[in-house]
């Protein structure tokens, strides 16, 4: 994934356009002000290598998405909090988190 420029969009999306994503992005849900998506692994290890994953696509992106770990499970929430809702970014590292050919399972 290339990096994303310093005047990546910020703009918070209208619903319409939040639905409009969500709809081609199985198991991602509106939360919180956010979207967000429960991923399960089949052990703890296989858990913490999705998430140094994720952490490698947020760190070229320079967008850190929130992400709890229990036990194999692993909850990805993002919004931008400067623009106080969900923008492209959010979308955008979503849809990279997808596209890491990390598939549920367990």
């Amino acid at each position: 994934m290339d990096e994303l420029p310093d005047e990546a969009p910020r703009q918070p999306l209208s619903n319409a356009e939040v639905d409009r994503a969500l709809r081609s992005m199985p198991g991602w849900e509106r939360a919180e002000g956010g979207i967000r998506k429960r991923y399960r692994r089949a052990t703890f290890m296989d858990a913490i290598a999705f998430v140094n994953q994720i952490a490698e696509l947020a760190e070229q992106t320079r967008h850190h998405p929130d992400i709890h770990i229990r036990w194999r499970n692993v909850t990805v929430s993002l919004t931008t909090h400067e623009a106080g809702g969900v923008t492209h970014l959010d979308i955008d590292l979503a849809d990279a988190i997808e596209g890491t050919g990390n598939r549920d399972n367990g």
